[in-house]
């Protein structure tokens, strides 16, 4: 890879410009009404990988979006690495806590990112990352560098829960037959600390709905004398934690794996300034699990958390209404060996035990997926670590991760292959919030990492 700092250098501004048309697609996948900008977004895709020299691209057809399978064969004796990321993006509400429009791509300088980032949605998640990947096979075709066979699949369900990918896997094992899957989905420490991430948390998404009066009911008039269905679901979920912040559902914790001091120590190793933590959330204290650290509370541990409630009048004014239904959406983080389907229906059986009488409670199973822990004693992984000490001029550090990916277990089932997790994001990039961005120079410094994966990992398996 002599010269892709030149490459880079050359075709800088294209690149980004490239990057910026894509993020202007409102790819959303959970709202309907955006479901022709998803289509859309995989045909811009399909365009991207033919550009970049692939020999075989084809949009695959599923119940819901599509999936973009492309290949590049140079050599059947040689290893050949799997590309897996993902067009759809999530909703960009609360649109007025945007700074600029979230499918108008801004470049903005902030403190971390002074060569400027790009504020969109889905900057990071995961299009700036997928597209990484795009850009790095680009260069390695045109410069007749590229040193094993590349498969790429890129769906547009991945935001939620990969829906049809389980059954595309499952129906087409020949042809995405590979030795090494690699994702660009996460993060990393800094700009200045790379890592590898090593572990992903699985996934429990659930609807809950609570019913009380057959109607809308004056306050007034019926105020203390029927069960209010805000009021009690905000007690059923304040009840889902205790006062060490521990989650009360009977059996949750009966398979999560406590680590060793030697373990928890490693992780402790890894820079973390927890002040700089608490300044960039704008918050004067940390909050979870009692026991365990920020890190170990984000990553090794599982969590409970609300991530919408709503019922009842909340226009303009005052309404003095007893609402008949109250909801709110879930979802449960879990660590490896934690099944998501177990742990979604003790969820059931628990939540509707604790509702008293005079409400009825719909809990709706949304999607899920398991936890992943990948080794570090692997080519795969040796292979990343090489690569980033090459262009970061020092090594990775392996570090577990919050978020989950609930398809890389899948891939390990169904295709027997490790998964190489190589994310150049930071935590500050505002995933799923409103200004999410990715810095040029972490875009930049993926597409220049990149095909020293595939250098060393060709070299490691001969």
């Amino acid at each position: 890879m002599q010269d892709v700092k030149t490459y880079i250098s050359e075709h800088r501004e294209r690149m980004i410009q490239e990057l910026i048309e894509i993020l202007k697609i409102p790819s959303v996948s959970a709202d309907p009404a955006f479901s022709q900008d998803v289509f859309h977004m995989a045909d811009a895709i399909k365009k991207s990988l033919e550009t970049a020299g692939c020999d075989l691209v084809e949009i695959c057809e599923t119940a819901g979006f599509p999936i973009i399978y492309a290949e590049k064969t140079i050599d059947p004796t040689l290893p050949t690495i799997l590309v897996y990321g993902h067009y759809d993006v999530q909703p960009p509400d609360p649109i007025d806590l945007w700074s600029s429009p979230p499918f108008e791509p801004v470049i903005k300088t902030t403190e971390l990112h002074p060569d400027g980032a790009i504020f969109a949605r889905g900057a990071c998640d995961d299009k700036g990352q997928m597209y990484m990947h795009v850009k790095a096979v680009a260069y390695m075709i045109s410069t007749g560098q590229l040193p094993c066979n590349v498969k790429f699949m890129i769906e547009g369900e991945e935001e939620v829960g990969s829906k049809n990918l389980a059954g595309f896997v499952k129906n087409n094992q020949e042809k995405l037959a590979n030795d090494i899957i690699l994702i660009s989905d996460t993060g990393m420490i800094a700009n200045d600390i790379p890592s590898v991430t090593t572990g992903l948390r699985g996934l429990s998404y659930v609807e809950v709905e609570v019913t009380g009066p057959n109607r809308d009911l004056h306050s007034g008039l019926y105020g203390g004398a029927v069960a209010n269905p805000i009021n009690i679901l905000s007690k059923m979920i304040a009840s889902l934690h205790d006062e060490n912040n521990r989650i009360t559902i009977p059996g949750f914790y009966d398979r999560v794996a406590e680590l060793s001091q030697t373990e928890r120590e490693a992780m402790a190793a890894a820079p973390f300034d927890l002040e700089a933590y608490k300044k960039a959330l704008d918050i004067d204290a940390v909050y979870g699990e009692a026991g365990y650290t920020t890190n170990e509370r984000n990553a090794i541990r599982p969590t409970l958390d609300v991530n919408g409630i709503w019922g009842g009048y909340t226009g303009e004014g005052a309404k003095t209404v007893i609402a008949s239904k109250a909801y709110a959406k879930i979802s449960m983080r879990l660590v490896p060996d934690q099944d998501w389907e177990t742990i979604t229906e003790l969820f059931k059986s628990h939540f509707e035990k604790i509702a008293p009488k005079g409400v009825k409670v719909t809990v709706t199973p949304h999607h899920g997926g398991q936890g992943y822990v990948t080794p570090i004693d692997t080519i795969g992984y040796q292979a990343a670590e090489k690569a980033y000490e090459t262009t970061f001029g020092k090594k990775p550090v392996p570090q577990r991760g919050g978020g989950s990916i609930p398809i890389v277990s899948l891939f390990e089932q169904e295709l027997k292959s490790k998964t190489i997790l190589m994310g150049f994001g930071l935590d500050s990039d505002a995933i799923h919030s409103p200004n999410e961005h990715f810095g040029i120079w972490n875009y930049l410094k993926g597409i220049e990492t990149i095909p020293y994966f595939y250098q060393y990992f060709t070299e490691m398996s001969s």
